[in-house]
């Protein structure tokens, strides 16, 4: 519980972050703005289409009467539009950070600084960053579409398809999103994904905390475009507390071994400074990573 309430704090402290940094919130809508831009011109001219769809994909049917031929085609025009809509929602997050990677990036960045510290830079060319965080988003959206079918099958059981199956749903569709959103500032910790995935599942109330709250708000088309900056700096803050940066040394000398330090997330202490990262040299070595 205490996780899950910590979880919607770093949801609301990203919100208020960007609130009160309006260049870097306006800076941050622009990739959701394109991204938004480019879908519902996608799903207008599936709708116009969805007719000549569902015809050419029925043939058989030009030969059967009224009402029969409409019912059908009707159907699979709307089933064509809905399973377009579907898809842009699952993965809007996704694209919208593979569009807004530069503006992403300097955004953690700013705000890694502004709370005390940032990791040093990846040093990999923009098109390799773009690579892995293509392929880091489609195998998360693999993910879904798995846990997705998987629950859209259990939803034909009595009772439960009813009620823990909705429930399971958002919480699924809440912790990928959060694993989205985290990737930008893990990414540039060196944590590879399959370690951001155990990091979050092994912290999953605060990742639902997270998450969850962000899927209702992102229901909302207009509030997507609103929220995602915020998101985003709210991901950041979440991700300093599953891989904190090492913090200079206080400017009186004071290394601070001995004192303790507020971790932060969870009201508990912890002897400071905090470690560096673990994770990088779980890393395989990058060719193109700057050498010292």
């Amino acid at each position: 519980m205490r996780d899950l309430a910590a979880g919607l704090r770093y949801l609301v402290r990203g919100q208020k972050w960007v609130a009160g940094h309006g260049r870097w919130w306006g800076f941050g809508m622009i990739p959701a703005l394109i991204t938004m831009a480019g879908y519902l011109v996608a799903l207008v001219v599936l709708s116009a289409r969805a007719d000549d769809l569902a015809s050419w994909a029925t043939p058989f049917a030009d030969g059967w009467g009224s009402p029969w031929q409409g019912l059908l085609r009707g159907v699979l025009a709307a089933l064509a539009f809905g399973g377009g809509l579907l898809i842009a929602l699952i993965s809007f997050t996704a694209v919208t950070l593979l569009v807004g990677q530069p503006f992403y990036e300097s955004l953690c960045e700013k705000v890694d600084e502004t709370e005390g510290g940032a990791p040093p830079k990846p040093g990999i060319p923009l098109w390799r960053e773009l690579w892995i965080s293509a392929r880091d988003s489609l195998y998360v959206l693999a993910l879904v579409l798995a846990f997705g079918v998987l629950l859209f099958a259990c939803g034909f059981i009595p009772v439960i398809g009813q009620t823990v199956v909705p429930v399971a749903g958002f919480c699924v569709s809440g912790f990928f999103l959060t694993v989205e959103l985290a990737a930008v500032a893990l990414q540039r910790r060196q944590v590879p994904q399959a370690e951001r995935i155990r990091l979050l599942r092994a912290r999953l109330p605060l990742a639902l905390g997270f998450g969850v709250p962000l899927i209702l708000l992102f229901l909302v088309p207009l509030l997507t475009v609103l929220a995602m900056p915020g998101a985003v700096a709210g991901a950041t803050l979440l991700a300093r507390d599953l891989v904190p940066v090492e913090e200079a040394a206080d400017a009186d000398g004071d290394d601070g071994e001995d004192e303790p330090r507020e971790h932060p997330g969870t009201g508990g202490y912890e002897p400071g400074p905090y470690p560096g990262n673990p994770y990088a040299n779980s890393v395989e070595p990058d060719p193109y990573r700057s050498q010292p």
